[in-house]
C-alpha cells in the first residue's frame, strides 16, 4: 500500500493533468477526523507540556481552533450517533431508559442501533455525487441492518464495535474487521493488539486506506466525504513498533504521536495533490480523555472537571480544528460555542445543501463561523442518558444535576473523576439541583471548583437566562425510540456476512434477549 501511494504521487508530479486544484470548489470535500477517546488537553496547542503534537499544531495555526467545541454526549456511541445525525441523542435513539440517566453504548449485546428512521448527512452527501467512505470504528450498531453502507456510506474500512478482547470465540466472539460488506478478520487474529506491548499497526492501516481513498477520488476529480474514525486512544491503547517508547507521555503517548503523524500525512497528501483549497476539514474527538484509564490507558483534559462518562467538561469538552486553505484564514481562535451536532449542518451547508425541516436538528450551520468570524450565541446541552444534566450559555454553565458515578463502582476503584473530589459537586448520587442550579462561570472557574452564590445578582441574572432556554428545550423535546434498551447474546458478531468464505462463521447461542444494565 505504501508503495501504491509514493509510485501514485511520483505519477502526479509527472503527469500535470493528475495534479487536480481545479475541483468544483461549490461542493468541496468534507474530511472529518474523529478521535477515540482523546481529551482537549492532549494537544500542544492547548498546552500540553510534551508539545507531542507538530502536525496538529500546525493545522490549528493554519486553521481555526475552537477551544469552546463540544460533543453531543460523554460516552462514544451516542456522541458518533449525534455528529452523524444533527441531533441530540435523546432525540435520535441513543439512549437507555432501563434506569435514570445512565449512560449506554454498543457493544457485542446491544440489540439496538441506528433507526432508519434516522437521516444521516452521508445518505444527503450521496445523493449530491458524493461518494463517500468510513475508516475505522462505526459503533451505530453491528447487526445487518445498521451497516454503514446502508446508510449512505460506499466503502468502509473497520470494524463495528471497540477493539475489546481478546475473546474465547466460545462464550463471546472476537470482534471482525470489515471491507465493505464483508468481513476479512477479527480482531486478535488478523488483526493482533498485543496487550503486554500495546504493539498494533491498526493506524498505519487506516492511514493507508485513507491516503488510497484521497488520492483515487483526486484522480477521478470526484468530491467526497472521508470519515477517519480511529480508535488507538482508546483503551486498550495502541502504536506500531516506530512509535512504541517514543513518548515522554507513555504508551497512550505513543498513540497520540502516531496519531498525530498520520494527520500530517493526509494533510500533507491534499495539498500535493492540489486539492487542499477544495477540502473542508475538521478535527475533533467524541467525547473527553477517559480519566479512569490514565495515565498510561487515558489522556488529558487539561484544566477540566473530570472524563469521560460524565457530563462536567472534562468529559465533553474536546478539541476542536478547522482546516481549509484558501477559505480558512490561517491562525485564528475562536470563542464560538461549537458542538460536533454542527457537523452534520455545516458539512451540508458546505455542500449546498438543504436542511432537512421534518425534524429538530440540534446542529447549528458553522459555516458564517469558519469563513467569516460571525459568532452566534446558543446553548450547550449537557444529556447523560435521557437527564439533561446541565447546560451551557455564555460563560455561565447550570447544573440541574451532578453525578460522576456510584459509591459501589468507586469502592471496586472505577473513578471518573480521579484526584478531584468537589465536594457537592462530583457527587456519587445522582443528586438533583432543579430549584437552585449550582452555576458556574467557566471564563473565571474551567475546572467547575467554585459555584456563584445562589445571593448574588449575577447568578439570578444567569440562571435567569438559562432557564428560559431550558423550558424552551423541554416544551419542544420529543424523545426518540431508545434503542440502546435490550441485549442478547445470540445477536454478538458470531457469523458476521463474509465469514463463510474465510471459515470464520461461529454458532451463536440460543436468542434470550434480557433488559441491559447499565451501571454508569
Amino acid at each position: 500500500m505504501v508503495l501504491y501511494i509514493m509510485c501514485s504521487l511520483a505519477l502526479a508530479f509527472l503527469n500535470p493533468v493528475l495534479v487536480l486544484g481545479g475541483m468544483n470548489v461549490t461542493r468541496p470535500n468534507i474530511l472529518l477526523l474523529l478521535m477515540d477517546d482523546m481529551g482537549w488537553g492532549d494537544l500542544g496547542v492547548f498546552g500540553e507540556p510534551s508539545r507531542e503534537t507538530p502536525n496538529l499544531d500546525k493545522m490549528a495555526s493554519e486553521g481555526m481552533l475552537f477551544p469552546n467545541f463540544y460533543t453531543a454526549n460523554p460516552l462514544c456511541s451516542p456522541s458518533r450517533a449525534a455528529l452523524l445525525t444533527g441531533r441530540l441523542p435523546i432525540r435520535n435513539g441513543f439512549f437507555t431508559t432501563n434506569s435514570h440517566a445512565r449512560n449506554a453504548y454498543t457493544p457485542q449485546e446491544i440489540v439496538g442501533g441506528i433507526s432508519d428512521s434516522e437521516i444521516l448527512f452521508p445518505e444527503l452527501l450521496k445523493k449530491a455525487g458524493y461518494i463517500n467512505k468510513i475508516i475505522g470504528k462505526w459503533h451505530l450498531g453491528h447487526r445487518p441492518s445498521y451497516h454503514p453502507l446502508r446508510h449512505g456510506f460506499d466503502e468502509w474500512f473497520g470494524s463495528p464495535n471497540c477493539h475489546f478482547g481478546p475473546y474465547d470465540n466460545k462464550q463471546i466472539p472476537n470482534i471482525p474487521l470489515y471491507r465493505d460488506w464483508n468481513m476479512v478478520g477479527r480482531y486478535y487474529e488478523e488483526f493482533n493488539i498485543n496487550h503486554k506491548t500495546g504493539e498494533s499497526n491498526l493506524t498505519q492501516i487506516y492511514l493507508q486506506e485513507a491516503l488510497e481513498f484521497i488520492y483515487s477520488q483526486a484522480v477521478a476529480q470526484q468530491p467526497f466525504f472521508l470519515y477517519w474514525s480511529i480508535d488507538a486512544t482508546h483503551a486498550p491503547v495502541y502504536a506500531s513498533r516506530p512509535f512504541l517508547g517514543t513518548s515522554n507521555r507513555g504508551l497512550y503517548g505513543d498513540a497520540v504521536r502516531e496519531i498525530d503523524f498520520s494527520i500530517g500525512k493526509i494533510l500533507n497528501l491534499l495539498n500535493l495533490t492540489g486539492i487542499a483549497k477544495d477540502t473542508f476539514v475538521f478535527f475533533t474527538s467524541d467525547n473527553g480523555a477517559a480519566l479512569i484509564s490514565a495515565p498510561m490507558q487515558g489522556g488529558s483534559n487539561g484544566p477540566f472537571l473530570c472524563g469521560k462518562q460524565t457530563t462536567f467538561e472534562g468529559g465533553m469538552r474536546v478539541p476542536g480544528i478547522a482546516w481549509w486553505p484558501g477559505h480558512v484564514a490561517p491562525g485564528q481562535v475562536s470563542y464560538q460555542l461549537g458542538s460536533i451536532m454542527d457537523l452534520f449542518t455545516t458539512s451540508l451547508s458546505l455542500a449546498g445543501l438543504e436542511i432537512p425541516r421534518d425534524r429538530a436538528i440540534d446542529g447549528i450551520d458553522l459555516s458564517p463561523v469558519i469563513l467569516e468570524s460571525k459568532e452566534t450565541e446558543r446553548p450547550i446541552f449537557y444529556y447523560r442518558g435521557n437527564e439533561l444534566m446541565a447546560v451551557r450559555l455564555g460563560q455561565h454553565k447550570a447544573h440541574y444535576w451532578t453525578w460522576s458515578n456510584s459509591w459501589e463502582e468507586l469502592s471496586q476503584g472505577i473513578n471518573f473523576c480521579p484526584g478531584q473530589n468537589i465536594t457537592g459537586v462530583t457527587t456519587h448520587m445522582q443528586v438533583e439541583h432543579s430549584i437552585n442550579p449550582l452555576l458556574f462561570h467557566l471564563g473565571r472557574d474551567p475546572g467547575e471548583k467554585y459555584s456563584i452564590s445562589v445571593l448574588s445578582t449575577e447568578y439570578e441574572d444567569a440562571v435567569n437566562r438559562i432557564s428560559y432556554v431550558v423550558q424552551q428545550h423541554r416544551d419542544s423535546m420529543v424523545p426518540g425510540e431508545p434503542q440502546l434498551n435490550v441485549c442478547d447474546l445470540a445477536v454478538m458478531n458470531w457469523s458476521p456476512h463474509g465469514c463463510e468464505k474465510l471459515g470464520k462463521c461461529l454458532t451463536p447461542p440460543q436468542s434470550n434477549p434480557w433488559k441491559c444494565v447499565w451501571p454508569h
